[in-house]
């Protein structure tokens, strides 16, 4: 849909705070559709994925992005890629039997809670990789929160120390033809030279408080109203705020295996271990990200 599978970028109240609008469609689905996950799991990956490409919008970086959650629940893990060039990718990994038992001791089999639920107690880690020739970026936030946006909120207030609110929305197919959608917003109050305000205290919080409510307004049949576009959902908000509207950025799902990487990756082993790995003289190898199956004959591997 031309108004999904993009992030817009804006200022307001005179450029002291910043904000990103994301709504993705295609690029979710991509995603499902290449995994099967039970109903809950494709929710936690939904969101995840807008976190992620919401989170990797507010970085100048010439790289891979990842967000990726380390817990104890049914969900343990959660990845996400988002490349400087807007290509996403996600998986993760469940216990289908331990979702269907939490579900009822919590009396809610087959609903949707939020991801938090089936993470459990655990991390959440943010990486910037740009290269071999630079320094790895990475924050990371105990996963405590009653949804992900709370999780996301705690990691800005201890670490980033920058005033900020963020959103997640999240829509489940209704029927067999809808699609998945996941969304979010972020708004950021942009730090000043010297760390001196331009106006008083109390105006700017005054501001914030208001910039922040007139967020928490924006509702999810707005957002994934896939008539209206990005823009027109901000003018809606903050059309009052002299708000300025700055750039666009498209997003669409890619994967960075490559049988080539693999293959390289393999003639790195000792022969032995290539020799354990190998059935009926080969060896295969599936991306957990795009379900591409690789095969590699013995003879590829181990010099004759």
């Amino acid at each position: 849909m031309d108004n999904f599978d993009s992030c817009v970028s804006f200022h307001i109240a005179n450029g002291a705070f910043l904000g990103r609008l994301i709504r993705l469609d295609n690029v979710v689905n991509t995603i499902l559709d290449k995994h099967h996950y039970p109903k809950q799991v494709s929710a936690v990956v939904a969101e995840s994925t807008a976190l992620a490409a919401l989170l990797s919008s507010t970085l100048k970086y010439q790289g891979l992005f990842t967000l990726q959650t380390k817990s104890n629940g049914p969900v343990p893990m959660v990845v996400v890629d988002v490349t400087s060039e807007g290509k996403i990718r996600a998986c993760a990994n469940y216990d289908e039997d331990k979702i269907i038992k939490a579900q009822e001791l919590r009396k809610t089999v087959g609903e949707i809670e939020p991801a938090p639920h089936f993470m459990g107690e655990g991390i959440l880690a943010f990486t910037v990789d740009q290269g071999p020739e630079t320094e790895l970026y990475q924050g990371i936030v105990d996963l405590q929160g009653k949804d992900l946006s709370e999780c996301a909120m705690r990691y800005f207030k201890q670490s980033e120390q920058i005033e900020t609110y963020l959103q997640l929305y999240l829509k489940a197919p209704e029927n067999e033809n809808d699609h998945w959608k996941s969304a979010g917003v972020l708004l950021q109050k942009v730090p000043t030279v010297g760390g001196k305000e331009n106006t008083n205290e109390e105006d700017a919080n005054e501001a914030w408080n208001q910039a922040v409510i007139f967020m928490q307004s924006l509702q999810e049949n707005e957002i994934f109203d896939a008539h209206l576009s990005s823009s027109e959902i901000l003018h809606r908000l903050y059309h009052a705020d002299n708000l300025q509207i700055n750039q666009t950025k498209e997003y669409y799902f890619g994967c960075r295996c490559q049988r080539e990487k693999l293959l390289n990756t393999l003639h790195t082993m000792k022969p032995e271990e290539i020799e354990e790995m190998c059935e009926n003289n080969k060896i295969t190898a599936t991306c957990h990200f795009c379900g591409t199956t690789y095969s590699f004959d013995k003879g590829e591997l181990i010099a004759q």
